[in-house]
C-alpha cells in the first residue's frame, strides 16, 4: 500500500509532464502557394521569359487595337518577333499616327524574343515570313494584304 501513492504520483508527474510537452501544431500556411502553379514564378526560367514576350506582345496589339481602320492609307506595317535563325516572325499592322510610340516596342519585342532565342536554343524552321504588299480595313480592323 505504501507504493500505491507513490505510482499515483509517477503517473499524474508523467501525465502531467506529457500535456505539458504536447504544443498544438500551428500550421500557417498563409505564406505557401495552395498549388504549384501559384508558385512564384522562377526570374531565371524560360516560362517566365515567355512569358515576359507575351506580355510585351499583348501590350503592343491592345495599342493598336484602340484605332479603328477606317482608311487604308492610314496604316502600314512592320516586321515583328525574331525567329532562331534570322528574320521576322511575321508582320504586325499599325496606324501611322501611333508610330512613333508603336515601333520602339515592337523593336524591343523583337530584340527580346532574339535574346530568348540564344538564351534557350531555340531552333525554328528558318522559313522567311512572306512580308505584306499592304493593309486594307475590313469591319474597322487592320489586315494585312499578301
Amino acid at each position: 500500500m505504501k507504493n500505491q501513492p507513490l505510482k499515483i504520483s509517477a503517473i499524474l508527474f508523467c501525465v502531467s509532464l506529457f500535456a505539458v510537452s504536447c504544443k498544438t501544431v500551428v500550421n500557417d500556411d498563409a505564406n505557401l502557394p495552395k498549388d504549384i502553379s501559384e508558385r512564384p514564378a522562377d526570374e531565371n526560367s524560360q516560362k517566365y521569359d515567355q512569358a515576359r514576350l507575351d506580355k510585351i506582345k499583348s501590350a503592343i496589339e491592345e495599342e493598336i487595337a484602340k484605332e479603328e481602320c477606317k482608311e487604308a492609307a492610314d496604316w502600314t506595317f512592320s516586321p515583328i518577333g525574331s525567329k532562331a535563325c534570322g528574320g521576322p516572325i511575321s508582320y504586325i499592322a499599325y496606324p501611322k499616327k501611333i508610330e512613333n510610340s508603336v515601333l520602339p516596342k515592337i523593336q524591343s519585342y523583337t530584340n527580346v524574343m532574339s535574346e530568348y532565342n540564344k538564351k534557350y536554343n531555340i531552333t525554328s524552321d528558318c522559313m522567311m515570313a512572306a512580308e505584306p504588299t499592304s493593309v486594307k480595313c475590313e469591319n474597322g480592323k487592320a489586315v494585312l494584304v499578301y
